[in-house]
């Protein structure tokens, strides 16, 4: 099934080796081994455009292992993919955020923020650079642009270099949202 239900994927996905050529042909076999999947559409999808998916794969893989703690990553992540509705995004990155400790009640309140999440766990209350971070994260997405207060309040969690570096990740994965859902990607595991 693809990104949006009930349509079909836009480009075809494909393992073939001559489509993906050596290179993303053996990173879209061991993407697909890493989240137990039999293919991971995103790769075998945008592989096809071979020069352009190696260079992008290795400008995400160094936004995912940046300055930035891999939790701040990946709660930033986890909010870019819930505004833009994004499954594919949310479904690997659910699963590689209690990786890196945001627990299931943490990503509830990661999804509900603002507001506190409803439910019958415990009320996890997050702190203030988790709130910076979301605030900032939802400014960016929402408005391109982040506003004095906003900044002021990232700034006093974040270095220069961090800073830089959450509004390329940030814009990052709200573009890869946007490319997953208009070619309709398909989940790598439907549920």
């Amino acid at each position: 099934m693809s990104e949006q239900a009930g349509h079909a994927a836009r480009i075809p996905s494909s393992t073939k080796l001559r489509r993906l050529g050596p290179v993303n042909w053996v990173l879209a076999r061991a993407a697909a081994r890493t989240v137990s999947a039999p293919e991971m559409h995103l790769f075998t999808t945008l592989g096809q455009r071979q020069g352009l998916f190696w260079a992008w794969s290795l400008y995400g893989g160094r936004l995912l292992r940046g300055r930035l703690p891999r939790v701040d990553t990946e709660l930033v992540i986890l909010r870019v993919a819930h505004l833009r509705g994004s499954e594919y995004e949310l479904q690997h990155h659910r699963r590689m955020g209690r990786q890196y400790g945001l627990d299931a009640h943490v990503q509830e309140a990661i999804f509900a923020w603002p507001d506190a999440p409803a439910g019958d766990g415990p009320r996890v209350i997050l702190s203030a650079r988790q709130q910076a971070l979301l605030n900032a994260t939802d400014e960016l997405i929402k408005h391109r642009s982040i506003s004095d207060g906003t900044w002021q309040q990232l700034a006093a969690h974040l270095d220069r270099r961090r800073l830089i570096e959450f509004c390329l990740l940030a814009t990052q994965y709200d573009g890869l949202a946007a490319t997953i859902s208009a070619l309709n990607i398909e989940l790598d595991n439907p549920r």
